[in-house]
């Protein structure tokens, strides 16, 4: 192997991870697109999914991000997450990612010049080119009027959308 085809690889794995990334927040234009769909369960609780590519983190900003705007354009001040979901890899981030392993063997035998061993030690290296990997995040929210409650998935809608559209 050439002292440039480590570098070559690595660069075509570089150039092929950009292509698939999270897609401009949005409504979901397909079944299987990027970006926000919502569904309203009661009068003051709804699902909000987004579907976007690579790690779970952004992904999940996007889900809070509409299930703010959602909260506002129904009249509410305030949102808490009741349940939440996230379907991903823990390394859907994708990219290039090394991967090492090592091995050993050893043997036995006996030819027709008598008996031999042999012994031998293999090192590996696997590189993943796939690209980011489809990551889905749910949010079953309830909306509120008033003070935002004092407990940790409790959000005030406007903060929401101040601190995530920068």
């Amino acid at each position: 192997m050439s002292r440039l085809t480590l570098p070559l690889i690595a660069a075509a794995g570089l150039v092929l991870s950009a292509c698939a990334s999270l897609a401009p927040y949005g409504a979901r234009t397909g079944p299987g697109g990027q970006g926000y769909a919502e569904q309203r369960i009661e009068s003051n609780r709804f699902r909000v999914t987004y579907n976007g590519v690579g790690a779970p983190g952004p992904v999940m900003d996007m889900a809070l991000l509409r299930a703010a705007e959602l909260t506002t354009a129904e009249g509410f001040d305030w949102f808490e997450v009741t349940q939440r979901w996230t379907d991903g890899r823990l390394d859907s981030a994708g990219g290039m990612r090394p991967s090492v392993g090592v091995s050993y063997g050893a043997g036995r035998g006996s030819g027709r010049y008598g008996s031999y061993s042999t012994s031998g030690v293999g090192v590996g290296v696997g590189l993943n080119f796939s690209g980011p990997s489809p990551t889905s995040t749910t949010l079953e929210v309830v909306m509120g009027n008033g003070s935002k409650p004092d407990r940790p998935n409790a959000y005030d809608a406007r903060s929401v959308q101040d601190g995530l559209r920068r």
